[in-house]
């Protein structure tokens, strides 16, 4: 999503690159073509010449500052108008003084209203909270068994009986209080398109119930339709925020770019991907930082921190910056960084990541052949990969379903690191004697040209990150994961 946007920013930015002041011409060049950029994202017509006012405004009604070139210049504007765009601040979620708290579920069916309602209790979880879901859903035939199964999945209650929706939805207040369950999230029907019947019904809903937040789920991939879809909903009900699904697809990001000057009202969360884990809260600055290419590190940050357990990151720190890392220690942290989400997705986050990676699909296509090869050695060889001779070669890689090169590279890669970060622990006063030198801190970013700031562990961030491998294979663990064919 916003692949297209951002290629389109990144080239206008670069074209302003090396000129010593902007004209009043560069600008309305520079409108003409982030007009042409947005309107190619599918964002509402209305938006973006609202959008272009303010920007040409800024541009040139106003005094630009003398320390920053043409380019920083268009950067900070643009960077400061996509972010109002996509909804100024993060929505922050209060809680009822007397619980529960109660999320209303609005949208069109399809829309993904069922699943990002678990999605929704799944992250009401991680916040300590304890949630109980209500099914309201009682048009769509298997509506109610959905949430069921999804609610078992992250081990969440899911209340509903069969009659009135709306009645239905009353009962659900009252058994969470009887529960005493803190968060109440009702998933209410859908329709294809919008109805009388429908926004009546909702409307019902949301007056037996009194939330705390109504959230509409829009689907990303609707682009312009998802304005009309906004206004007709806030009329009836007043959103409070926006769930956008299917983030993860390739919808243009109009819907994302359009909904706020529109109804007022911010993208809360965001789902990016199929996973129940795949959820998020929407953070404005940070996917303005994506789309013009300056990466987001604090997601990534966070991402990592729910992947990494502290005692296990520190141990695996200390172990590599000793020598000591094994292939066994590295198989585990390839596993915890899976964890993270798609690494094409990780890719987007990282600055000045070439853009043929930022969302690539990197997946377990390309990881399985590397567990393979660890996992077809001996506890011995993990621990020692300077004893596997060709033989031993020979066989791991029939074993694994790979080639000897395919070993070779590996292994090769497995040294190279290991002495580079061996090197880097001497250089910071990281020895035997498992003192840790300034580098190791957390923030700080530790060895290896790793994330800054990443928990001690991928001892401050990924080794060899990022930069592709010497093999041509894909940038990350270490130096680049051997390619295979």
């Amino acid at each position: 999503m916003f692949d297209s946007l951002s290629s389109r920013l990144e080239g206008i930015v670069k074209r302003l690159r090396g000129k010593g002041r902007l004209t009043e011409s560069d600008v309305d060049e520079m409108l003409q073509e982030i007009r042409t950029a947005l309107l190619e994202a599918d964002v509402n017509v209305g938006v973006v010449r609202n959008v272009l006012a303010r920007i040409r405004e800024q541009a040139i009604g106003a005094r630009l500052s003398e320390a920053l070139d043409p380019s920083q210049q268009v950067i900070k504007i643009v960077n400061a108008e996509l972010t109002a765009m996509l909804g100024g601040e993060t929505l922050k979620i209060s809680y009822a003084s007397r619980p529960p708290t109660v999320v209303l579920i609005a949208g069109l069916q399809g829309s993904g209203k069922t699943t990002n309602s678990a999605k929704l209790a799944r992250w009401f979880k991680s916040q300590g909270r304890q949630p109980l879901l209500v099914g309201a859903d009682l048009q769509r035939p298997a509506a109610v068994e959905q949430l069921r199964t999804l609610g078992r999945q992250i081990d969440v209650p899911v209340f509903s009986e069969p009659g009135d929706p709306v009645t239905t939805a009353r009962r659900g207040l009252e058994e969470a209080r009887r529960l005493g369950r803190d968060v109440l999230i009702v998933d209410t029907a859908g329709r294809l398109s919008i109805d009388a019947e429908l926004m009546e019904q909702v409307r019902q809903i949301s007056l037996a119930v009194q939330p705390d937040y109504t959230f509409l789920v829009i689907d990303a991939m609707t682009g312009q339709d998802a304005v009309g879809v906004a206004e007709a909903f806030h009329a009836t009900l007043a959103i409070d925020g926006v769930i956008m699904s299917k983030m993860d697809g390739e919808a243009r990001g109009g819907a994302a770019l359009s909904v706020k000057e529109v109804i007022g009202r911010p993208i809360a969360f965001a789902s990016t991907g199929e996973k129940l884990s795949e959820f998020e809260q929407f953070h404005p600055d940070r996917m303005a930082g994506r789309i013009l290419g300056m990466g987001d590190m604090l997601t990534l940050i966070e991402q990592a921190e729910q992947a990494f357990e502290k005692d296990q990151a520190e141990a695996a720190a200390t172990k590599l910056m000793e020598g000591e890392f094994t292939l066994d220690d590295f198989l585990e942290q390839m596993q915890a960084l899976k964890k993270m989400g798609p690494l094409g997705n990780l890719m987007g986050m990282m600055p000045g990541m070439p853009k043929e990676l930022k969302g690539a699909e990197i997946g377990d296509d390309q990881l399985k052949p590397i567990e393979a090869i660890i996992r077809s050695m001996t506890p011995l060889e993990r621990r020692k990969p300077e004893l596997i001779n060709g033989s031993r070669r020979t066989r791991i890689a029939t074993g694994s379903g790979t080639t000897v090169g395919d070993v070779n590279r590996l292994v090769k890669q497995f040294g190279e690191m290991q002495k580079m970060m061996k090197r880097m622990g001497a250089m910071s006063g990281m020895g035997r004697g498992g003192k840790k030198g300034k580098g190791a801190k957390k923030g700080k970013g530790g060895a290896g040209r790793g994330l800054p700031g990443m928990p001690p562990g991928m001892p401050g961030g990924f080794p060899g990150m990022p930069g592709a491998g010497p093999d041509g294979g894909m940038p990350g663990l270490p130096g680049g994961f051997p390619k295979f064919n």
